[in-house]
């Protein structure tokens, strides 16, 4: 009997935790990059390849690090939010240009337009793995001392802008630990 009975109760256990994982929310992933220094990276421009950009030019004032590619239809739907954005000039956001040959995501950003001061280019997707993308978008709100204050998975929407970001930006220093949509 108990030969029959180990295998069923394995068996419901895998359905039960099956049945959990269905009900979690993948864009609720804690981050463990919140409240810590932005990992360091060293990478070419996108506009610019012999020049470089790296994580210092997330230090001094709070900023946008948004990780995107011109192969993402998620990119082209927060696309427009992120042009509102630069326009505004209320937050600088810088693009970490993610598995992307550079051709393709200049011609991506000649026809959508460019709301990024500068974009890298993480080609090799090392960067995007130190940062704990788990695909693009995603979103990056680094305060004035390069400390991570907030991960946003998936699209920006106008909700998460105006609810979480400016009222996290507008704080003083960012300093919110939270990660979510």
């Amino acid at each position: 009997m108990s030969r029959y009975l180990i295998p069923l109760l394995v068996f419901i256990a895998l359905v039960g935790l099956f049945a959990i994982g269905l009900r979690m929310d993948p864009r609720r992933v804690p981050s463990p990059f919140i409240g810590k220094p932005a990992p360091a990276f060293d990478l070419p421009q996108l506009h610019a390849p012999g020049q470089r950009l790296t994580q210092e030019i997330l230090r001094g004032r709070p900023v946008l690090l948004n990780v995107w590619a011109s192969w993402c239809v998620e990119c082209r739907h927060e696309h427009g939010l992120l042009l509102q954005l630069a326009r505004q000039q209320q937050v600088p956001i810088y693009g970490l240009n993610y598995k992307d040959p550079r051709a393709d995501a200049l011609r991506w950003l000649e026809e959508f337009g460019n709301p990024y001061v500068i974009s890298a280019v993480d080609e090799e997707g090392g960067v995007g793995i130190d940062y704990g993308v788990y695909g693009v978008p995603e979103t990056f709100v680094v305060d004035a001392a390069g400390i991570i204050r907030y991960k946003h998975i998936g699209a920006l929407t106008e909700k998460a802008v105006n609810e979480t970001i400016l009222p996290l930006l507008n704080s003083g220093k960012g300093s919110s630990e939270r990660s979510g949509p």
